[in-house]
């Protein structure tokens, strides 16, 4: 799938102009461009053949043109012309978490920086400290993002889960169009839905070598490591991920699907228990003495050891194991309990899609009901609505409620920023008016943090907190925030912490976010979708609930309309 490769090229692009500073309009039509194909689930390429590019939502003429272009020659001028003037040595530095474009602008202009060795040296320079927008905080987070940059750049790489999503999809697909016509599963971290993968484990039941033959020649792989009889191993185009597949007969399916899908930790401790019990688990199954009495499946494996079967979500040893041996495995949260999605941008700020466009997809999906939470005026990269904006979307709203009688429910809300004084984005008496407020912080990650979201949380009208420690997975660290504060403080105003689904967030963290459940804070799980296919996310923030061990009680959205807004405390 060339996706990742487009998304890569726009993001490039609009990093090299806003390197040269060029006109920021055309710096966020590019990164707009990247966001879409990184979220694109379907291959560019179907699009392509089927001439249907400019149908995929927000994206133009000049965007269309320059994606055929790169499709049919593998280069794109644009892109090429972009990068005139700026040397590998300086791109390759974006890549360093922490050190964005405008950042970079200002080693490169003032400093003379030309490259990693330049960078450190700079940072040790005395009059960076006094530099208008550097300081000691800045400092030492690039010096993170340094350290960082070296870990990913170097062996045990990990790959955002919403990376890999897309390319399992394919290779399902792909393996069922050549003759794997049994089960199918893919184990490792994906199963256990981490917030990272280190690579993909996959398992095939059966025993036709012919799977691995065809299997090494599917086109999104750049080469074959090894192939044999039983196993391959590749690496993907695109993102050089390896993948290695596995066929396992049937009698042994199940107990090879427990001891690939980890993790170590928890395996050690099922092994053990069967050890106790005077029998021996492997990958080909649960054996006493040389007889085979468990493997076909997963569930026979952990109810021949006395346990109830475990989500994959939760097999980290973190108590999971007790659980099942009492049989107290709750049913957790599934991404059919999710009735409605309420942090959701429309085109009234930088989502692309509008009202009546969302609710559509909304219906498609059986949403009870969704909340349009576009960015409040200060967020002004993201086109935040000053109030006589707001109220006229508001108006929008009632008019579309009318339209689809309530199929979705339409409700009216905004993303209304937590500001640096601790104030927040619109008045009490705006508040008030919304439907849903979610608060968030967007300014000042180091100054005051911890209060200013509490001091929000104990506003009345202040129903969510988005993305609550503010990180970005491989790219910044988060808010200067004290967690277990907050998740204390709101359980004691009402106030419901958001999981956010985005991939490259998911955040509250599976640690966080069970820490909250056991106390009692109520969790909503959100996309924070700009585009139609970030709709999908949904399951990344369920993987991050599921790992928290949380159930459906336990999450906001998968409450009826009436009930879900009884929970709010503006409605207590």
């Amino acid at each position: 799938m060339r996706n990742k490769e487009l998304s890569n090229i726009f993001e490039r692009i609009a990093d090299a102009l806003e390197l040269k500073g060029e006109n920021p309009f055309k710096i966020n039509a590019y990164k707009k461009a990247s966001r879409i194909f990184k979220e694109l689930p379907e291959d560019i390429e179907v699009y392509y053949k089927n001439n249907t590019i400019q149908e995929i939502k927000g994206i133009g003429e000049g965007i269309a043109k320059k994606v055929k272009e790169y499709i049919e020659t593998g280069k794109m001028h644009k892109y090429d012309e972009a990068m005139k003037g700026i040397k590998p040595e300086v791109l390759e530095m974006l890549n360093i978490p922490q050190l964005g474009p405008k950042t970079l602008k200002i080693f490169k202009d003032k400093f003379g920086v030309r490259n990693l060795q330049d960078l450190e040296i700079a940072l040790n320079a005395r009059e960076l400290e006094e530099f208008p927008g550097m300081g000691k905080k800045k400092i030492e987070n690039i010096r993170k993002g340094i350290e960082l940059y070296r870990q990913l750049k170097g062996k045990g790489r990990r790959y955002l889960i919403g990376e890999v999503y897309p390319i399992v999809n394919r290779i399902n697909s792909l393996l069922k169009g050549i003759g794997a016509k049994h089960r199918i599963e893919i184990c490792g971290s994906f199963r256990r839905m981490k917030e990272t993968v280190g690579d993909i484990d996959i398992l095939v039941e059966g025993e036709d070598e012919d799977i691995i033959k065809k299997f090494v020649q599917f086109p999104l792989f750049e080469r074959t490591l090894a192939a044999g009889k039983t196993k391959a191993s590749v690496i993907e185009d695109a993102t050089k991920i390896q993948i290695d597949l596995r066929l396992v007969p049937s009698i042994s399916f199940g107990s090879a699907l427990q001891y690939f899908t980890g993790s170590k930790p928890h395996n050690m401790r099922v092994r053990e228990i069967a050890k106790s019990r005077g029998l021996k688990l492997n990958e080909y199954g649960l054996f006493k003495g040389e007889k085979q009495i468990a493997g076909t499946n997963e569930e026979g494996v952990y109810n021949a050891l006395g346990m109830d079967w475990i989500p994959p979500e939760m097999r980290e040893d973190r108590g999971e194991v007790e659980l099942s041996l009492a049989h107290k495995i709750p049913r957790l949260v599934e991404t059919s309990d999710i009735k409605g999605d309420l942090h959701i941008h429309s085109t009234y700020s930088d989502g692309n899609l509008t009202i009546e466009e969302i609710a559509e997809i909304a219906r498609e999906m059986g949403y009870e009901y969704i909340g349009i939470s576009d960015h409040s005026i200060s967020a002004k990269y993201a086109r935040g609505l000053n109030i006589e904006t707001l109220k006229r979307k508001n108006c929008e709203i009632d008019e579309l409620n009318k339209k689809f009688k309530g199929k979705p429910y339409i409700l009216k809300s905004a993303e209304v920023d937590i500001l640096s004084n601790g104030t927040l984005d619109y008045p009490d008496e705006i508040l008030k008016s919304l439907d849903i407020v979610i608060a968030a912080v967007h300014q000042g990650f180091k100054k005051n943090v911890t209060k200013r979201i509490m001091e929000a949380m104990e506003n009345p009208y202040v129903d969510i907190i988005a993305h609550p420690t503010g990180r970005l997975i491989g790219k910044r660290e988060g808010y200067d925030v004290d967690i277990e504060k907050v998740i204390n403080y709101a359980g004691e105003t009402n106030t419901i912490l958001e999981i956010n689904a985005y991939y490259e967030r998911l955040d509250l963290n599976d640690i966080n976010a069970r820490i909250a459940g056991e106390k009692g804070v109520m969790l909503a799980i959100n996309t924070d979708t700009h585009s139609k296919f970030m709709f999908n996310n949904i399951i990344f923030g369920v993987g991050i609930a599921k790992r928290a061990g949380l159930v459906k009680d336990n999450i906001l959205n998968t409450y009826p309309l009436n009930k879900m807004l009884k929970q709010l405390k503006r409605n207590g």
